[in-house]
């Protein structure tokens, strides 16, 4: 079943591999234009790790060197969460709701996102989103909301 299908009983699905997950991140223009990459992904521990690196077109002012303007960093966020729960239904569920906390100036040359599934109900999923600089530091939480009604379940749930 596929996000576009009926809205009948869910079908169980198994989690993607990281070809599949990356198949994923190919196949949207808008996802391409960012760079975003496959880092890791841990079906089990229902978390997924983006690489991003820092474009001319991402910074917050021309020659602001290598400041990251907030709308790239909270799409970042979204698609993270978004492809945590893809790697586990195998479809994509649509954003209900997500928040950003920036903690600090974001620069440097890439960015990691590391999307933690903290509960995939029937209905609403829960992703909390950390991202990180390239030195390690957290610069930026996020917390995303999606709609499940209708998607694929994961043959076997993720561990608790």
């Amino acid at each position: 079943m596929t996000a576009g299908a009926s809205k009948g009983a869910a079908e169980a699905v198994k989690p993607l591999s990281p070809a599949e997950v990356s198949g994923w991140l190919a196949r949207s223009p808008f996802i391409a234009f960012l760079g975003l990459e496959l880092h890791e992904m841990d079906v089990a521990a229902g978390t997924l790790t983006l690489r991003m690196a820092l474009k001319p077109e991402f910074e917050r002012s021309a020659g602001s060197t290598g400041r990251w303007h907030g709308g790239v960093v909270s799409a970042m966020i979204d698609t993270a969460g978004d492809v945590a729960l893809i790697m586990l239904h195998g479809a994509a569920p649509p954003t209900i709701n997500f928040r950003v906390d920036y903690l600090r100036p974001i620069v440097g040359e890439a960015l990691t996102a590391r999307a933690t599934i903290r509960k995939s109900g029937r209905s609403i999923a829960f992703v909390d989103i950390d991202v990180f600089g390239p030195d390690g530091a957290l610069v930026a939480i996020g917390r995303a909301n999606y709609a499940m009604s209708g998607l694929p379940r994961p043959a076997t749930e993720m561990a608790s």
